[in-house]
């Protein structure tokens, strides 16, 4: 896996541009929707098992998260926790990039073995954050 640097080339996709305005439209959907009242999501796993699915908390990590209550965050969903903390540093990254016209930063990976690693390790950090909630489940 390496890190590399280099200008956006003509032509090429812009991808801190489109997925900081797909974070910030979010943001701002997800505000207006708890502004107006609409009703909060629901799960329906968790409404035929009474277990609590991968994301169960995500809404409220997410509220916690936003109005500075990162402990509570945290407890709610720490997956999700850890994927805002890293959407809010990646926002920040392309703001600053876009901003300043920096080089832009790209991830490549040069095996399949680091490809595999990712792989894997993603789904372990969903088999114990699902781990973590149903360990929980009465919080929810």
């Amino acid at each position: 896996m390496q890190l590399c640097r280099h200008r956006l080339e003509p032509g090429e996709i812009d991808h801190e541009l489109i997925w900081l305005a797909v974070s910030v439209g979010s943001l701002a959907l997800a505000t207006v929707w708890f502004a107006v009242g609409l009703p909060w999501p629901w799960c329906v796993f968790h409404e035929l098992t009474g277990l609590p699915c991968v994301t169960c908390g995500m809404t409220r990590c997410a509220i916690q998260f936003f109005h500075g209550h990162f402990l509570a965050a945290m407890k709610w969903n720490p997956l999700v926790f850890t994927a805002l903390c890293g959407v809010t540093t990646f926002d920040l990254y392309a703001f600053a990039t876009l901003t300043t016209r920096a080089p832009r930063l790209r991830i490549s990976f040069s095996t399949k073995r680091a490809k595999t690693f990712v792989r894997v390790s993603v789904i372990l950090a969903f088999v114990l954050n699902w781990i973590y909630l149903l360990s929980h489940w009465r919080d929810f």
